[in-house]
């Protein structure tokens, strides 16, 4: 097995692993079967270690990195088209008029006490 192959054996021991069920002629499954005896891995190791390999092969493929790049893109305007429908539904800013401010002892009341008390510099003194 080559360092390019990922190997199923490294993989994180508490990574998910899910089953695949595959189907294939009495005659591929044959040569699967003949394969993994002679590698000394199970059939379920050999179709892995095959799937890998055809992953790690398919990044370099310049087809597979043409769509790649098209269906990022599709996602990329699907997300922007979401995003957008989110805002126009919860980032609208009210369209109410603004409250005018308070005047005179209600704008006291409502200002912070840091506000409505003079500084006196010279207090500490």
């Amino acid at each position: 097995m080559s360092d390019a192959t990922p190997s199923f054996r490294s993989l994180d021991p508490g990574a998910q692993v899910r089953p695949l069920s595959v189907r294939m002629t009495d005659d591929v499954r044959a040569q699967l079967d003949i394969m993994a005896r002679l590698n000394n891995r199970s059939v379920t190791e050999e179709v892995r270690e095959a799937i890998e390999a055809w992953i790690v092969r398919s990044k370099t493929d310049p087809k597979v990195l043409q769509r790649a790049a098209t269906v990022k893109a599709e996602i990329e305007r699907d997300a922007a088209t979401k995003r957008g429908a989110i805002a126009a539904i919860f980032d609208q800013t009210d369209t109410k008029p603004a409250a005018s401010a308070p005047k005179g002892a209600a704008a006291k009341a409502a200002a912070p006490a840091s506000a409505r008390a003079p500084i006196d510099d010279k207090a500490g003194e």
